[in-house]
């Protein structure tokens, strides 16, 4: 069943080479942990979560409020999962403007390869659409279409629309293994920007009218669907009200106070700071953590930063670390060293613990601003170039700095 839509501000622009490619290198190990360690199914689950799916884009270090986030996210994916899907049992189809109409044909060849019903499979590829493009007609133009599938034959869609008057563009997510009916109420929300009335052809009540689909225009169900107002926020910087700052805060402390040899014992890893642990306790929750932990996406983006300097300039020497560390572990879980393979789930028990306790202090905006002057000891990067030493201050007010945030 579909499981719901966000709202966010329409970017324009390209991903860095040097962006794009950590992305899918950080996003497959991603996914190939959660299908390890949860399933195919819970894979499809999560990324049916509008909340979740936003918050591996933080990860990852997209725009944390970005309409690109969509396009990357499942770009880097498919790069990626589209390689190793023999192993995996994953494919992923479509994608943005001429790739989605590529999605009929690449359902058909992996049908061929796997025994699915390709017909069907094409026929719920095109009925999602047509639903969401049509059937309720809200202002938004699909122009994006992923459509992802396991080799049961169970799938989930990523679509995203544009309204270009409001410069705005909306994600839907759906979800197979809930679908009653593609036409009687498939939604369970709709999270957006209330816009008024709109035409819903999937309401109980529109029933009458579905017969007449390919002329909406000329119909008009009885009921307007039920809208969940929540939007993402125009400006681009992270503020304090984005985040849950308990959550957060109990990250940053897992990573900045706890004594760090202890942490790189719990790794069995050499080479391991604190600014790597700050980033693999992110990535641990994006794997192991439940949908109720995702209620805040921004809080994600203080994992890899963002590609516009939100939060913090992408630091890139502690994404490659972030990467290597995940695949090892990976590695090592194939190999059945069940200790090793369980750090990063440890790393997320161990934060949820300390968040008990934790009580948020008042200093997000000097932690923020630490994050931005330090960005350049880990090879910061944004769209606009390499960060800067602050000509301005000195290394030793950054301790104090950092002093005082843990107080």
């Amino acid at each position: 069943m579909k499981r719901g839509t966000a709202d966010l501000p329409l970017h324009y622009g390209t991903v860095p080479p040097w962006l794009a490619q950590r992305m899918s290198l950080l996003g497959g190990a991603i996914v190939e942990a959660v299908v390890m360690e949860y399933g195919r199914q819970a894979l499809l689950q999560r990324l049916s979560d509008p909340f979740w799916f936003q918050s591996l884009g933080c990860v990852l270090g997209m725009d944390w409020h970005s309409s690109g986030i969509t396009t990357s996210v499942m770009n880097a994916l498919k790069k990626s999962i589209n390689k190793r899907s023999a192993e995996l049992g994953v494919y992923i189809c479509g994608g943005r403007g001429k790739s989605s109409r590529q999605t009929p044909s690449e359902l058909l060849e992996i049908a061929n390869k796997t025994g699915l019903n390709g017909d069907e499979l094409v026929r719920y590829s095109k009925l999602a659409a047509k639903i969401d493009n049509n059937a309720v007609q809200d202002g938004f133009q699909l122009y994006l279409h992923s459509f992802v599938l396991t080799q049961e034959g169970e799938w989930a869609v990523i679509q995203q629309g544009m309204n270009p008057d409001s410069k705005m563009a909306r994600r839907y997510h759906w979800l197979s293994s809930f679908i009653q009916s593609f036409m009687e109420e498939p939604h369970t929300s709709v999270c957006g920007q209330n816009q008024g009335l709109i035409l819903n052809l999937t309401d109980k009540q529109a029933v009458p009218a579905q017969q007449g689909i390919l002329e909406l225009t000329k119909e008009s169900p009885d009921k307007v669907m039920r809208e969940i107002s929540i939007i993402l926020p125009n400006h681009h910087e992270v503020r304090t009200e984005d985040v849950n700052l308990k959550r957060l805060g109990a990250a940053l402390l897992l990573a900045h106070e706890t004594n760090v040899a202890d942490i790189e014992s719990l790794l069995l890893l050499k080479d391991v700071g604190a600014k790597t642990i700050q980033s693999l306790t992110l990535v641990s929750e994006m794997i192991h953590g439940t949908p109720s932990r995702f209620s805040d996406p921004a809080r994600f983006s203080f994992a890899h930063g963002g590609k516009d300097g939100h939060p913090f300039p992408v630091p890139t020497s502690t994404y490659d670390k972030t990467i290597e560390i995940l695949d090892k572990t990976i590695e090592r879980a194939k190999l059945g060293d069940k200790d090793k393979s369980d750090v990063l789930k440890n790393l997320s028990r161990m934060a949820q613990e300390l968040e008990r306790n934790y009580s948020p202090n008042n200093y997000f905006d000097d932690w923020v601003q630490h994050e931005r002057d330090t960005s350049y000891l880990y090879g910061g990067k944004t769209v606009f170039g390499d960060a800067k030493k602050p000509a301005d201050k000195k290394d030793k007010n950054y301790k104090n700095r950092q002093l005082r945030l843990w107080d």
